[in-house]
């Protein structure tokens, strides 16, 4: 069984919500990326989403678009973060991680050699932001031979046919864009999440994941008392930010944030 899935069945075994934080690799500087992502554990995250840095993340808001930049600047590649993820695994065999991207670099480096390098590496899914699931019938099962799971977005605009299309693709779990727009957006309202979640639970078995808008412990309680994982990006790519020049300081503040949102959403 896939990491992932192995750890979605625990959580709810346990009767408790995932909690996955999103880092961009390589942001301030490649070399403080593992130990960011095992103090994310250590505080409480259950799944890791590594963002791979790309010059044009259309996805994404300012905040991330300036960690792409900064890790850009730092020569940040594909390599770097397989072996980032084999350095996290030699502490952590248990911790499933996800890259999350776009498609350009994956292409460049080839399919194949991609997935074998994301495989020996020790990654457990990937995310492509650009890549629908009706262009996915070459990648996917390139993935799927080698254990890997494909994970896909869904949108508040996503037509039920649609989303059925995408959730016979995915796998691992599907990520919810809570709102209309670039990650790092301000308003959440959890009663039109649960309206949009509602009908997905009819077409998948799948984890129904939220991202977007979450930001400290109270949206992350809200939006957990309707899904199965609540996904958190903007807010510590933020602190990385405002932390830049000074690395030390960085992962306690990551650890405070991730504290904060697992104890609101144990509670």
């Amino acid at each position: 069984m896939n990491r992932i899935d192995q750890r979605f069945a625990t959580l709810k075994a346990q009767g408790r919500t995932a909690l996955i934080p999103y880092l961009t690799a390589g942001d301030p500087a490649p070399q403080y990326t593992v130990g960011f992502m095992h103090a994310l554990v250590e505080a409480g995250a259950d799944i890791i989403e590594l963002g791979v840095p790309f010059s044009d993340p259309m996805a994404d808001g300012p905040v991330i678009q300036k960690a792409c930049e900064r890790a850009l600047k730092h020569g940040t590649r594909l390599a770097h973060l397989f072996a980032m993820v084999r350095e996290f695994r030699e502490q952590d065999a248990e911790t499933p991680v996800v890259l999350m991207g776009y498609l350009n670099p994956i292409e460049r480096m080839g399919y194949e050699a991609f997935a074998d390098a994301a495989r020996d590496a020790g990654v457990d899914g990937v995310l492509t932001v650009d890549m629908p699931p009706e262009e996915a019938d070459e990648f996917g099962p390139v993935l799927k031979a080698r254990g890997l799971q494909s994970i896909f977005l869904v949108a508040p605009t996503t037509s039920d046919a649609r989303a059925g299309t995408i959730s016979a693709h995915g796998e691992g779990y599907l990520y919810y864009v809570s709102l209309k727009g670039v990650t790092g957006a301000a308003t959440l309202n959890v009663e039109d999440i649960d309206a949009h979640l509602a009908p997905l639970r009819t077409l998948s078995d799948l984890p129904l994941c939220v991202g977007f808008g979450i930001r400290d412990g109270a949206t992350a309680a809200a939006v957990g008392k309707v899904a199965e994982g609540v996904i958190v990006g903007s807010v510590l790519v933020g602190q990385i930010a405002a932390c830049a020049d000074d690395p030390a300081a960085i992962a306690p503040r990551l650890k405070d944030i991730m504290g904060e949102m697992r104890q609101a959403l144990d509670a």
